[in-house]
This record gives C-alpha cells, sequence and structure tokens, in this order.
C-alpha cells in the first residue's frame, strides 16, 4: 500500500484521532473512509448532475 504525507491542522488530527479512538479504529482507516465516502458522493452528483441535463436535452431536442 502505498503512503501519503498530508498536513493539516493539530486540531483537526487530535479530532480524527477522537473519532479513530472512539470507533476502535485507526487513523489510517478513518482517513480512508472518509475519502472513499467522499469520492462515491462525488460521483453520484456528477451521475445525477448527467441525468439531469441529459433528461432537459431530451426536452429540448424531443
Amino acid at each position: 500500500m502505498a503512503r501519503v504525507l498530508i498536513s493539516m491542522p493539530e486540531g483537526f488530527l487530535d479530532k480524527i484521532d477522537q473519532v479513530a479512538d472512539s470507533e476502535s479504529r485507526t487513523r489510517s482507516e478513518l482517513i480512508r473512509e472518509a475519502l472513499r465516502t467522499y469520492i462515491n458522493r462525488s460521483q453520484t452528483r456528477r451521475n445525477g448532475l448527467a441525468d439531469k441535463n441529459a433528461k432537459i436535452l431530451e426536452a429540448l431536442l424531443g
């Protein structure tokens, strides 16, 4: 697995660690899950927008 070095404010890292500890997960597991969720939501929004645009085009061209 590749490693990534990121910078963040100390207070934010403390919050991440608190959540990870409360869920009995590692910091890395929590951050990976958060990024997966972000990517999935982003793709869903893009797909929804594409569907909406396709319907508008169909209505205009139909």
